[in-house]
């Protein structure tokens, strides 16, 4: 290891390379650095994937220290790396690309590096002094980056997916407040873009909030499937260079240092190539996705016009909406959450292509899994963030519009069908369509209700609940 003012000259297999002298990675990360621009998105723009692998790094060294294979003041150096990490520190010096070749090989030996030279420097050395802390032989001592990668992916999403959570219980609180605001106002509900029958703004929002809370329940499902790691199983799961022991004591470790229930996967083999909880995991949030796309879809119908459209709701005005048409508003916060939700059911199929890409005992393209997913998580907080804020909490209803449509509406005709049958029914609602005429006025015009039944049977809120009939 040479030094001068700007660099210190390390080498590896494939020779030697400038690294930053004042860097604390080393030469397999700047080989990194200089093979990868593809994303431009760095390991540093997510310090929870940063911290997840400080984790994995502190119960490794822990278990190789139980395991009586580093020694105490090894353990206490690299330890003490890990937790500044932890703490936040260093993050910028996890500079490589977050697509990669190599199997996540990158990622690996950048953590690898960056704890060993702190490492180095609490011990009293210099950066590039290996041979007091080396980062393969101590750093990553009875690891591969076949079981280090997943496992800080998998904490990763997890630390994340608590994030997404959280707004997303936001966003459905805010909804609830809309479905209490909005519980007497009357409107017509809609099928297929049709008059169908009378419901209320506070039930639709209330159903909005639901259909939403069910995908809580589906993340936490999925995201169990993540806590089952391959620690020990180094290369391909046969656990050659880790001592006996290590995929349980590891496993537990992780779990005493997160919180989380971490367990070593009953069959190392089989766990280090198979990708199945990212494919699940992906999956939960393309559905999210797809859900809350369909929400933005009904709102933007819903406050379409504002002459010309339905006209019932008014979503917050945020930015003028032409360049050409003076006065136009767009619904840009349900417009902008549309597109996110286009990209992340791309993403998921992104993931399952990759999942299924995999042969033998590895499988190489998990790095855009990882990439994929990480964004898909990073994309949809935000823009659920953005549109509990920036729209559902300024949401106003046009009461008296909604109402005119229903008494206007054709559709109310289904709550006579007990009273005077589907058939008779139908031919009431064909005339009034024709006739431009009111279902009511036809209805007592052919005698075929008493104007006290039929005022009974056609109050609005009689037909928002199930109830008795009298025919």
């Amino acid at each position: 290891m040479e030094t001068n003012k700007k660099f210190r000259v390390e080498s590896d297999l494939l020779g030697e390379l400038q690294v930053p002298a004042e860097a604390y990675y080393g030469v397999q990360t700047q080989r990194a650095l200089n093979n990868y621009h593809i994303s431009r998105k760095k390991m540093s723009d997510y310090p929870d994937y940063v911290i997840a692998i400080a984790y994995v790094k502190l119960a490794a060294v822990q278990t190789n220290h139980q395991l009586g294979v580093i020694n105490d003041e090894i353990t206490a150096a690299i330890s003490q790396a890990c937790e500044e990490i932890i703490d936040g520190k260093m993050h910028d010096q996890f500079p490589v690309d977050m697509m990669q070749g190599g199997a996540g090989t990158s990622v690996n030996m950048n953590a690898n590096e960056v704890i060993a030279n702190r490492a180095l420097e609490i011990l009293g050395h210099q950066r590039g002094e290996y041979q007091y802390c080396y980062p393969n032989d101590h750093v990553n001592c009875g690891q591969s980056t076949n079981d280090v990668y997943p496992t800080t992916i998998r904490l990763t999403m997890i630390r994340m997916n608590k994030s997404l959570v959280e707004a997303l219980t936001a966003l459905i609180t805010a909804l609830r407040i809309k479905g209490e605001e909005f519980k007497d106002v009357i409107k017509m509900g809609r099928t297929q873009l049709q008059d169908a029958v009378p419901m209320t703004s506070g039930q639709e929002f209330n159903a909005y909030a639901n259909n939403l809370a069910e995908e809580i329940l589906n993340l936490d499902r999925n995201v169990k499937l993540l806590h089952e790691i391959n620690m020990g199983g180094t290369a391909i799961g046969t656990g050659l260079n880790a001592e006996p022991g290590f995929p349980e004591i590891c496993a537990d470790r992780l779990a005493k240092l997160t919180g989380e229930p971490f367990v070593a996967a009953s069959d190392l083999v089989e766990a280090t190539p198979d990708t199945g909880a990212y494919v699940s995991y992906s999956g939960a949030l393309k559905r999210l996705a797809i859900k809350l796309s369909k929400i933005c879809n009904d709102l933007r119908l819903m406050a379409s016009g504002p002459r010309c459209g339905l006209h019932e709701i008014n979503l917050p005005a945020k930015a003028p909406g032409s360049s050409i048409m003076p006065g136009k508003v767009n619904p840009v916060i349900p417009e902008v959450t549309n597109q996110v939700c286009f990209k992340v059911i791309g993403n998921d199929t992104t993931v399952n292509f990759a999942a299924e890409a995999g042969q033998l005992q590895l499988n190489v393209m998990e790095p855009v899994i990882t990439e994929s997913i990480i964004e898909s998580i990073t994309w949809l907080r935000n823009a659920i963030n953005t549109l509990t804020k920036e729209c559902i909490e300024g949401i106003t209803v046009n009461k008296e519009h909604c109402y005119e449509m229903v008494k206007n509406s054709i559709g109310i005709v289904t709550a006579l069908n007990p009273y005077i049958g589907y058939k008779t029914c139908t031919k009431v609602a064909k005339e009034a369509l024709e006739t431009n005429r009111s279902v009511y006025d036809i209805v007592l015009e052919q005698k075929l209700m008493t104007k006290e039944e039929l005022d009974q049977a056609l109050n609005p809120k009689n037909m928002l609940v199930s109830h008795k009939t009298t025919k």
